[in-house]
């Protein structure tokens, strides 16, 4: 049977420590929590890495990668190699690769503004520490990356307000454009629907995401693209870098 996993990181993505208690392990040495900050891997977010502390004075427990279970609501931590595994019922003391997971957060949330500047269906998309990719169903591109950035450093610079909030699954039937991706539906059945909203009051951007993100556009810093990639008749890949773009 699936455990639920309590996701403190869905309330609030920039906790960095917490105290949780060891539920279960699984077959493969997995260890499961009542509840964590660590995100796991999904919607093209890459999953935390970081310690879990005990306080029984044994080393801290490298976590390596963090995966979801048999339902997302499980969250699996799963440590590096060699590593003492707790016992079920321990408390232990959180803390996640803050540096690596605020990158991701500024990566994500540069990924949705993307979207903006071109709103076209989604058909694949990856984050990563210093390069994102958005792929998207366009005939023809139409595009330089000069165009884009300048597009997307006016969104950055704005800092506008990146916040969430709950539909129905009833309100996301009403309202389908808000779904991006061409093939991928977000989860339906649960009642709730989590929206990603960047602007007073959504003006710039609202879609469907369970990801971790930074509380305004600013956050997010210089950012450029890097390459646009055709990849098939109608696909564009998109490469999201830091920095400024280089000189030509």
């Amino acid at each position: 049977m699936a455990l639920s996993t309590e996701a403190l990181f869905r309330d609030d993505a920039y906790l960095r420590e917490a105290d949780a208690m060891v539920v279960a392990i699984n077959d493969r040495g997995g260890i499961i929590l009542d509840r964590t900050i660590f995100y796991a891997t999904s919607g093209g977010q890459p999953g935390d890495t970081g310690s879990l502390g005990r306080a029984n004075g044994s080393a801290a427990i490298t976590i390596a990668a963090t995966i979801t279970g048999e339902t997302k609501d499980e969250i699996i931590h799963v440590p590096a190699t060699g590593q003492e595994l707790p016992s079920i019922g321990e408390r232990l003391k959180l803390a996640i690769d803050w540096e690596r997971r605020y990158r991701l957060m500024r990566m994500h949330a540069a990924c949705h503004l993307l979207t903006v500047v071109c709103p076209y269906p989604i058909t694949g998309a990856s984050v990563g520490e210093d390069e994102s990719r958005v792929d998207f169903d366009i005939p023809d591109a139409g595009f330089s990356k000069e165009d884009v950035t300048v597009k997307l450093m006016e969104l950055v610079a704005a800092n506008h307000p990146i916040f969430t909030r709950l539909i129905t699954d009833a309100d996301l039937a009403a309202n389908p454009g808000l779904v991006k991706s061409k093939n991928v539906r977000p989860p339906a059945g649960t009642g709730k629907i989590r929206l990603v909203c960047i602007g007073e009051d959504a003006s710039v951007d609202s879609q469907p995401c369970g990801g971790t993100h930074v509380k305004a556009t600013g956050e997010i810093g210089e950012i450029h693209v890097g390459k646009i990639e055709k990849k098939g008749r109608e696909n564009r890949r998109f490469r999201l870098r830091f920095g400024p773009m280089a000189a030509q």
